[in-house]
């Protein structure tokens, strides 16, 4: 069944879509000065200035000029804004769009675009697979919104008084303290993937079973209180928890704790947004990179979930062995469901958004914090590249971990159950934390 967006057309889908993701990139940008936004805030990341541009250009070229067949506004900016072609270290020597400039050529390719839009055939029918449901438009509105969390990155990286502001999430749920410490799920085959979903990435496609063995996975992310007692029992001077890449790691660079932690007395402070706090001890852990995950889940005597374990979690409905677009069902994300979209600047507490459970019983698989698995990022049997091999396929082996889940930095457009990220073992500045699983020794098949 072609999904319908609650009955909507695609092209209104599309529009909202786009148009939601608008409304965040320029609320990333507009707090910030012009020296700001052409400043590089870390190697790691591109100027802020850049992402703009870059944004435009993309929807210039598959919006405009592909699906629109018009000539564009800027085809000759295309070797300047092609990711592939400048590493993010070195974008900060091109001679890139001023702030007035990017923002111009944003405003000029999205009434462009939105015209396209308006005389495309985005229905089901359309042989054009990048029209058929709206694809491209879709496509687009998840790449901006995937460079708004890419900014929302940098901001947090940039050293200065705080530019976001957004409320606290919600309080954990009364019952939070008393929840397992892990769910079993039963062990048997499941529909991994998507053929249907019409905005699913190439990597989360074809659909296709997958027997699982029975697991117990832990019922929510770990937390920062527990990741503390790893700390304090010398976890980060223990050779034995590591793989020998992540304890080259661990010494290379010198890490004794997430990312923008540090100790001041028996207290452990954190830098969020540019505000210093204390670290909330009921947080999932938020910026480790998949060295630490890893060390962390073998010092508790378990293991990082595979992939497939993580997503059967989040999507098997064992009472009627199909698999959900969501934890919760296929119903759009709600505040109710997940800490999605940027509504907050950090993750809420562990045991939170009991309507977002799944049906494995566990808590936030979807939001808060981008969550390691065992998994390197690798293609599904009768993978098709498409519409580009630098989507994926360019980051298909060993190299790179696979993430799940999504985090409160992430939109609902691209976040659901199928969706997979990807990042080096070392990344430490993504939205990332984890949980941990073990085996069930053939405990319960469904």
């Amino acid at each position: 069944m072609t999904y319908q967006h609650h009955g909507t057309t695609m092209s209104v889908a599309a529009r909202a879509a786009l148009e939601t993701a608008r409304r965040r990139t320029l609320r990333l940008t507009d707090p910030v000065t012009d020296a700001d936004l052409v400043a590089q805030h870390s190697r790691l990341m591109s100027p802020l200035v850049w992402d703009l541009a870059h944004i435009a250009n993309q929807e210039d070229l598959w919006l405009v000029r592909t699906a629109g067949r018009r000539a564009g506004l800027r085809p000759d900016l295309d070797p300047l804004y092609d990711a592939f072609r400048h590493p993010r270290a070195d974008r900060p020597a091109l001679p890139l769009l001023g702030p007035a400039a990017a923002r111009d050529y944003l405003t000029a390719v999205r009434a462009a675009a939105l015209e396209v839009l308006d005389g495309a055939d985005t229905s089901p029918d359309n042989p054009d697979p990048l029209l058929a449901d709206g694809f491209v438009f879709g496509m687009l509105a998840q790449h901006e919104q995937q460079h708004d969390e890419t900014m929302l990155a940098t901001l947090q990286l940039r050293e200065g008084a705080p530019v976001l502001h957004a409320p606290a999430p919600p309080p954990a749920p009364a019952d939070a303290a008393t929840l397992p410490r892990e769910v079993l799920v039963p062990g048997g085959p499941f529909t991994m993937g998507t053929s249907t979903d019409p905005w699913a990435l190439d990597n989360e496609r074809p659909h296709h079973v997958v027997d699982v063995p029975a697991f117990w996975l832990d019922t929510v992310p770990v937390s920062n209180a527990a990741y503390q007692e790893f700390i304090a029992a010398g976890g980060y001077r223990e050779p034995r928890w590591w793989t020998p890449e992540g304890w080259r790691h661990v010494r290379t660079a010198g890490l004794e704790a997430p990312l923008f932690w540090r100790r001041e007395g028996d207290r452990w402070l954190r830098r969020r947004f540019g505000v210093t706090e204390e670290v909330p001890p009921d947080e999932p852990v938020l910026h480790v990179c998949w060295y630490e995950a890893d060390a962390y889940a073998r010092w508790t005597g378990r293991r990082l979930p595979t992939e497939a374990e993580w997503e059967k979690a989040a999507r098997h409905d064992p009472a009627t062995g199909r698999s959900r677009r969501y934890p919760w069902g296929d119903a759009e994300p709600g505040p109710e469901h997940a800490n999605l979209g940027q509504r907050h600047l950090q993750p809420a507490p562990v045991g939170g958004y009991p309507a977002g459970a799944a049906p494995s019983g566990a808590r936030q698989l979807v939001g808060d914090v981008w969550e390691w698995t065992a998994s390197d990022f690798a293609p599904y049997l009768g993978f098709t590249a498409f519409p580009y091999k630098e989507y994926s396929e360019v980051f298909f082996g060993p190299d790179y971990k696979v993430l799940r889940g999504g985090a409160f930095s992430v939109d609902p457009v691209a976040c659901r159950g199928t969706f997979r990220n990807w990042d080096f073992p070392v990344r430490r500045q993504i939205f990332a934390g984890f949980r941990t699983a073990r085996d069930a020794s053939g405990e319960g098949r469904a």
